[in-house]
């Protein structure tokens, strides 16, 4: 049934859905319009939030830009090729394949998402090396694992209001992961996720006849190899395995150090460190990291330039209240048992918009908490029904794919097909675990 219900979704998305840029020029027209016929902003104070938010997400853009190129670098090593090509040979069918990288995504991306995203990307990439499958809905699977990064370690709702002197603090206190990443239905609703999606990704296969695959060779060609010429004295520079190690050594101590007795944990920036020493370690030589350095950074075109695009629509949905007014919309409807669900929907729906979940919390937060605060709902589950919203919307939203979809050499209507059936089977899984769990 999956697979019949699949066919048509694949083929309208090919069909209508435009390049990611083109998308984002679309969403921020509705986000101006409706900003200007919801809220009554006048069109120079639109622009005006628009251009003020335009680049509010550098910071963000270069470390999304480093998630993708260190993390490719790191696994177009040699021994993490050898590796990667080990594990995938432990699926010797299609449907073993589209199992395997299902989980290994959700179990990377519920560990921290950004891992998640280019190992469960890379990973795809060496199954189909080894096993002749449909290549969208492989990489569909690998970034579908990314629908429980707001449920996992590195939640950035449950550990913002886990965290001493976070900006709601006095209004609901310090409320601890137990409450939220490890309270019993969230436990569920992931361990769900788990049984569910593999199966669903494995039941949309679609027949050989109507599979698209990609030949080994093209798949081939990211693993440059530098060359190891020695005719000049820089070339030995070039190729010092001791230069590399002098480096790449200290910059995993020093991770030791950090993680074991500073207390430090998984974000971004560590993620993306402990990505660049390993790599610059497991290399060897600096000519063979830059040789994939190369690669690595062709990929990245779509988030230099998309990104902007949707700091300039959180600018207008955040400044014109229009986020608060959607927010409101659904928090109208609710009661004290069903306000995590409609905080859920509400959630996936800004999340179109402000792709950003530290962004959306900061929107939505101000109206969700008073509403349960007098609705007696319960505060800590109404934040997570906000998390998995803006967890559960980004299989539609290819903001969050681009890294993805740059590693895999694939386009957003290619995987965004399979992407309409999981964002419906796991709306249901969500929507039913923060409900009546």
């Amino acid at each position: 049934m999956l697979q019949r219900l699949s066919r048509p979704a694949v083929k309208l998305v090919e069909r209508y859905l435009p390049d990611p840029y083109i998308f984002v020029l679309l969403l921020t027209l509705i986000a101006a319009l409706a900003a200007m016929g919801l809220e009554q902003q006048s069109p120079l104070a639109v622009m005006r939030y628009w251009g003020d938010g335009f680049w509010g997400l550098l910071s963000f853009s270069m470390q999304m830009l480093l998630v993708l190129v260190t993390g490719f670098m790191l696994a177009n090593s040699p021994p993490i090729r050898r590796l990667l090509d080990r594990l995938a040979a432990l699926a010797r069918t299609p449907a073993r394949a589209i199992m395997l990288v299902t989980l290994v995504s959700l179990a990377a991306s519920w560990i921290n998402w950004g891992f998640g995203l280019v190992i469960g990307a890379l990973f795809a990439k060496a199954l189909a090396r080894q096993v002749r499958v449909d290549y969208r809905l492989l990489i569909a699977s690998a970034y579908s694992g990314f629908v429980v990064w707001h449920g996992g370690l590195a939640g950035s709702i449950p550990l913002t209001i886990a965290t001493p002197g976070h900006f709601s603090e006095a209004q609901i206190g310090i409320v601890p992961t137990s409450q939220t990443v490890f309270a019993g239905y969230n436990l569920i609703i992931v361990a769900a996720l788990f049984v569910i999606m593999p199966l669903i990704n494995r039941w949309m296969l679609p027949p050989e006849s109507e599979s698209v695959f990609v030949g080994r060779e093209q798949l081939a060609e990211t693993q440059t190899e530098a060359s190891n010429r020695h005719d000049r004295p820089a070339d030995r520079l070039e190729n010092s395995t001791l230069l590399s190690w002098l480096v790449g050594v200290p910059g995993l101590l020093y991770l030791l150090h950090y993680f074991a007795f500073a207390g430090g944990g998984l974000n971004l920036n560590s993620v993306n460190f402990l990505f660049l020493m390993l790599a610059i370690v497991l290399h060897r030589t600096p000519r063979s990291l830059l040789a994939s350095l190369n690669e690595a950074i062709r990929g990245g075109a779509g988030i230099v330039i998309q990104f902007p695009f949707y700091a300039g629509i959180m600018g207008i949905m955040i400044q014109s209240g229009l986020a608060q007014s959607l927010s409101e919309m659904f928090v109208a409807i609710a009661s004290a048992d069903s306000l995590p669900f409609w905080s859920f929907i509400s959630a996936g729906v800004v999340n179109l918009f402000v792709p950003s979940g530290g962004g959306q919390w900061a929107v939505q937060a101000p109206v969700m908490l008073p509403a349960a605060e007098a609705l007696g709902a319960d505060l800590s589950r109404v934040a997570m029904g906000v998390a998995w919203g803006d967890a559960w919307t980004n299989l539609l939203q290819p903001f969050w794919a681009l890294p993805v979809l740059a590693i895999a050499g694939l386009n957003a209507k290619d995987i965004m097909g399979f992407c309409l059936i999981q964002l419906v089977v796991t709306g249901v899984v969500i929507g039913v675990g923060l409900s009546v769990l």
